[in-house]
């Protein structure tokens, strides 16, 4: 097996719907953009809905994984609706259910057809606490899944909490 794609994220707009696709290795360097973007998104006053497609991607950490859970629970405050996850790798779908996500998302294994033209959203630097902050509010949003995520994410965050600027 070959070494992993670096990881991207695309996106397309299509009147009010939205859709941001995970490619290859989905790492926590890019959860600033993401995080950005979905704020923005949310903003957006023609927002009706989101759709989010792993079938490219290869692998994706934790940290990516607890921004989807956010974007789902905002979703649901703001808007009243869970988003829909589209995954057709067994590995990364068995992931989403073993960290609850079927709870807050619509899970499609089954391929869509690609509408639209995507475009990248860029890399952009970033401070060394902005990212501590991003990667915690993401494993806190993940611990609110369910008890096993909670076990398996609480040294991280109390690690993540003792090491903010504040803290010292």
């Amino acid at each position: 097996m070959g070494a992993e794609m670096p990881g991207r994220i695309l996106v397309a707009v299509n009147n009010g719907t939205y859709l941001i696709k995970f490619v290859g290795d989905v790492r926590v360097d890019l959860s600033v953009a993401v995080d950005d973007f979905f704020d923005q998104m949310f903003r957006e006053t023609d927002f009706m809905s989101v759709l989010v497609d792993l079938r490219a991607a290869e692998s994706i950490d934790s940290s990516s994984l607890g921004i989807l859970a956010r974007l789902s629970n905002k979703t649901k405050e703001l808007f009243g609706f869970i988003p829909t996850v589209v995954s057709t790798n067994p590995d990364i779908t068995r992931l989403l259910r073993v960290m609850g996500f079927g709870d807050v998302f619509h899970i499609v294994e089954e391929a869509l057809v690609e509408v639209g033209q995507f475009g990248e959203l860029p890399m952009r630097e970033f401070r060394t606490e902005d990212v501590r902050q991003r990667v915690l509010e993401a494993h806190k949003s993940l611990i609110a899944l369910n008890e096993n995520n909670k076990n398996e994410f609480r040294d991280l965050i109390a690690t993540l909490e003792a090491a903010a600027p504040d803290s010292k």
